[in-house]
């Protein structure tokens, strides 16, 4: 049976929930820009949840991916890790598939597994698949494509080394994708972290957007950069403290 609340009880569970939004909001101004390590601090003090937030990364790019041109896509190995261990399928066959069984990949398999995903059997959160295999695996595109785990050569998640792959999709690997609106989001560790290892993830995957840079992007590159965690507000950042070079 639902539970039924007054209208004096749901005012003042509104109350607290608008109470605790202004308590983690105390102290910095939303529109300020922080160093990393102090947008870091900030965001660590503030994940207030019962649960170990993620920390999660906004840029926001100068570029339009509706042209070819100027498309961002890339993977980056966070030398912290994720925090999260993914469930990795491989579609392989022979010793390829024996190769990533031994990595840990948590389901592999060729004709089978195609059959499998293309009746919307997908219980994994990253698919890495071997050249031979693709043209079995392209005709899951509809399926696969749409969730962002359609293999491609251009993030290693087509490869003959998926042992490699599969070990680094299990250990820290993050893809990114730009949105239509210019914004890549990702996940680059947990309230747990300790400092050191949130700002060296940071540090990793902005570079490694900066490095994925399109031909056809123009003027700057990358606009604006915040954190937040899964609960708390963000926490914008100087990208003068994060990137190696001027993008």
């Amino acid at each position: 049976m639902a539970t039924t609340h007054t209208p004096e009880q749901l005012q003042a569970t509104r109350a607290a929930g608008g109470k605790r939004a202004a308590s983690i909001r105390e102290g910095y101004s939303r529109d300020s820009l922080f160093a990393v390590n102090e947008a870091v601090d900030l965001v660590k003090e503030r994940a207030k949840a019962k649960f170990d937030e993620t920390i999660e990364i906004a840029m926001n790019l100068g570029v339009d991916p509706k042209h070819a041109d100027q498309m961002v896509r890339g993977v980056c190995q966070l030398p912290k890790g994720s925090g999260r261990t993914a469930k990795v399928a491989v579609f392989a066959r022979d010793a390829k598939a024996d190769e990533a069984k031994a990595a840990g990949a948590d389901i592999v398999g060729a004709e089978d597994l195609v059959e499998a995903v293309s009746k919307g059997n997908i219980d994994f959160d990253r698919c890495i698949a071997t050249p031979d295999m693709m043209g079995l695996v392209g005709r899951l595109g509809k399926v696969l494509g749409p969730r962002g785990l359609m293999p491609n050569p251009r993030v290693g998640t087509v490869t003959m080394d998926v042992a490699e792959a599969v070990k680094g999709a299990k250990g820290g690997s993050v893809e990114f994708r730009v949105e239509k609106s210019g914004i890549i989001h990702a996940g680059v560790g947990k309230a747990s972290f300790s400092a050191d290892d949130l700002v060296a993830n940071i540090k990793a995957f902005v570079n490694a957007v900066a490095k994925a840079k399109p031909t056809g992007a123009k003027g700057t590159y990358v606009k604006r950069i915040s954190i937040s965690s899964t609960m708390g507000p963000g926490v914008k950042i100087d990208t003068n403290s994060v990137l190696d070079g001027q993008v």
